[in-house]
C-alpha cells in the first residue's frame, strides 16, 4: 500500500483541469506536499523543545534546596 500522503499528492496531480498545464499542476502539488512536512517539522520540533524542557527541569530539580520555615537559624536570631 501507498502511503496516504503519497495518494493525496497523486490525486491532487490526477485532478487538474482539461487543459493539462504540467508546470502549474507540479507547483500545486509540491507547495502541498512542502506545507504538510513543514507542519510536520514544526510539531516535531516543538516536541523535541518540550522534551528538553523536561530534561532540563528533572535534571535541574535535584540542586534546588527545600525550604522550611523553622529553620535553626532564625530562633537563633529572634533570641537575639
Amino acid at each position: 500500500m501507498h502511503d496516504p500522503f503519497e495518494e493525496s499528492l497523486r490525486d491532487l496531480l490526477k485532478s487538474s483541469p482539461s487543459v493539462h498545464d504540467d508546470d502549474a499542476c507540479l507547483d500545486r502539488v509540491l507547495k502541498t506536499a512542502n506545507r504538510q512536512v513543514g507542519v510536520g517539522d514544526l510539531f516535531s520540533l516543538m516536541g523535541h523543545c518540550l522534551e528538553a524542557l523536561m530534561i532540563a527541569l528533572n535534571n535541574g530539580s535535584a540542586h534546588v534546596a527545600p525550604v522550611s520555615r523553622h529553620s535553626s537559624e532564625r530562633s537563633a536570631d529572634k533570641a537575639d
